[in-house]
């Protein structure tokens, strides 16, 4: 019971007290006894929901198999694996942290984490998690994330902070249950004292009053919100998709355009340099090495795609002083005592001299992009040095989400990119998309999704970088790329797809979708429960027993209707009529 308020918990009380002074001290017992029983039921649907997802903490192995610098192996506890110590993975062994493999090759099946149904090929540089099997062969793995910060650990964290904010309509049904309480006694006091007034008989006008608090009680009512939307978080959250409240959950169903951005989202985020195009008197290999240098330092995905195109040729890469990172420009940072710039073909607008060479950049970078690819320019000392051409691939379920998306919302999907025109265009094409904006700032991103949310139109924002994050915040639903993202747009963002699938984009949003349907469900078979009952009550006579059993009854129902949302098929049927 609330200090100073009236909810449904007092007119209970009041109303077996009332029972039980008309006699009927037996109903007045089984009412506060399946009264409890629905509270109980309401507390066990928030925590078969929270258990469901918890339980993925117990896959982690308690031990495992440590190897010190000197070969030596042992077994230690999980929890107590730091950051950089190796792990040796023996074939049907569970992974005992996230890690890095370093040697070995093998299939590791990761569905508890990911989704995927087949086991996925793991071999040097790949990243493995705690808590999936690994199949046949023997890995070595170097430690990249302590046990509190795992994927496992974060899902789980996500999804409990999920599980203690409420939806809009919970708390708006949480805001008028206090008058409605006070109506409900107002209401019974009426029902008693009225007919006294014309000579009632004492003992039926307040069985008749009593019977009437019980019915119109709230409680199915109070309960009609939340598990739906609880059990939809957790299932989400066992399928690759965390939501991170009841809220977001809740407003996904109203989703109305969905904007993407291009690398790392509606692409693999993997580029690969195609082109090496040296101006002046640098020669590729030198244009490569300052350009992955000053890169190194960056989590931008072009960088690591310069990166690895340096390490695959063998190129020793100096030490990068005075790193600073541009979002949407760029990065620069002075490698072997030379300024070098890394970015976007804005940055020749900075070039005061040497105009042979800008011009000579410029060409490369028109000819880059009129084919498709990402025109990456490089400056030494203020001067053109070149431009790396970089080609990305399209994620294989962008464009049967994209397809799934423009079904469910009845609007195509729009590219918001940073990426030069032309290699947004043939992405677009390929994906399915016809509303392009290419060359954006982050700033520009900001101002179009607030051009889309004119009209009050609901804007989901789906993206991976630190460029990304100003607009995540600005839509009214962000959701960023759990495997690539930046951790400034994980921060941002209002759910992550966990393992990059954009084919969960789709489910998640047709399973808010069903959540809505059950909530309201839900509240019409509250309501009905209530109408009737009170009806019964008010024009007939409504026994005692069959009031609590009714009214209790549909608490019940409404509390296992909820429930339904947290099975497996709940999920394929999301599945199956976002792509129908």
């Amino acid at each position: 019971m609330r200090e100073r308020t009236l909810d449904v918990d007092l007119l209970m009380i009041v109303a077996a007290i009332g029972a039980a002074s008309t006699g009927q001290v037996f109903d007045g017992a089984l009412l506060i006894v399946i009264f409890a029983t629905s509270g109980a039921l309401e507390a066990f649907a928030t925590a078969r929901t929270a258990d469901s997802v918890r339980a993925l903490l117990d896959l982690a192995p308690e031990q495992a198999t440590r190897v010190d610098a000197d070969g030596s192996e042992g077994s230690v506890p999980s929890g107590e694996l730091q950051v950089g110590d190796v792990i040796r993975i023996r074939p049907g062994e569970r992974v005992g942290a996230d890690a890095m493999v370093i040697d070995g090759a093998s299939e590791v099946d990761q569905a508890t984490i990911t989704g995927e149904p087949l086991p996925v090929a793991k071999t040097s540089g790949d990243e493995v998690f705690a808590g999936t099997l690994n199949g046949t062969g023997t890995l070595l793995a170097r430690v990249d994330r302590p046990a509190g910060e795992s994927v496992i650990a974060r899902i789980v964290a996500l999804v409990e902070e999920a599980s203690a904010s409420k939806a809009k309509t919970q708390l708006f049904i949480e805001k008028i249950e206090q008058r409605y309480s006070v109506g409900v006694v107002v209401a019974t006091l009426a029902l008693f004292v009225v007919p006294l007034l014309f000579g009632a008989d004492l003992r039926a006008a307040l069985l008749r009053a009593m019977t009437f608090m019980i019915v119109a009680s709230p409680c199915a009512v109070v309960l009609a919100t939340m598990p739906p939307l609880l059990s939809a978080i957790a299932l989400a959250g066992r399928h690759g998709v965390l939501v991170k409240s009841a809220v977001v959950m809740e407003q996904l169903a109203d989703t109305a355009t969905v904007a993407f951005d291009k690398t790392g989202t509606l692409t693999g985020g993997t580029p690969r340099v195609a082109e090496i195009h040296p101006a002046g008197a640098f020669t590729e290999q030198e244009l490569l090495r300052l350009a992955a240098a000053a890169e190194h330092p960056s989590e931008h995905p072009l960088a690591a795609a310069v990166v690895t195109a340096a390490r695959d040729r063998g190129l020793h890469l100096s030490a990068a002083d005075d790193f600073d990172s541009a979002p949407g420009r760029g990065v620069r940072a002075t490698v072997d005592g030379r300024l070098v710039q890394v970015g976007s073909p804005v940055l020749l607008d900075t070039v005061t001299g040497d105009t042979d060479a800008v011009a000579q950049v410029r060409t490369i970078t028109a000819s880059a992009q009129a084919a498709g690819r990402t025109a990456v320019v490089v400056l030494v000392d203020g001067i053109p040095a070149g431009v790396l051409a970089l080609a990305d691939r399209i994620r294989h379920a962008a464009t049967a989400a994209v397809a799934a998306l423009t079904e469910l919302t009845g609007t195509r999907p729009v590219l918001l990119t940073g990426d030069n025109h032309g290699a947004a265009a043939r992405l677009a094409a390929e994906a399915g998309i016809t509303d392009v904006h290419a060359g954006l700032l982050p700033a520009d991103k900001v101002a179009h999704v607030r051009t889309l949310q004119a009209g009050d139109r609901r804007v989901l924002l789906v993206g991976d970088g630190v460029n990304d994050a100003p607009a995540l915040a600005t839509a009214d639903l962000g959701v960023a790329m759990g495997g690539r993202g930046s951790d400034l747009a994980l921060s941002s963002a209002d759910a992550v797809l966990v393992r990059d699938d954009l084919a969960a984009l789709p489910a998640v949003i047709a399973l808010s979708r069903r959540a809505r349907r059950l909530v309201v469900a839900n509240l019409v078979i509250a309501g009905t429960f209530i109408t009737v009952l009170v009806c019964w009550d008010l024009f007939g006579h409504l026994p005692l027993p069959l009031g609590v059993a009714g009214h209790e009854g549909s608490t019940v129902i409404v509390g296992l209707n909820g429930l339904r949302l947290l099975s497996s098929r709940a999920w394929r049927r999301a599945t199956a009529g976002a792509t129908s």
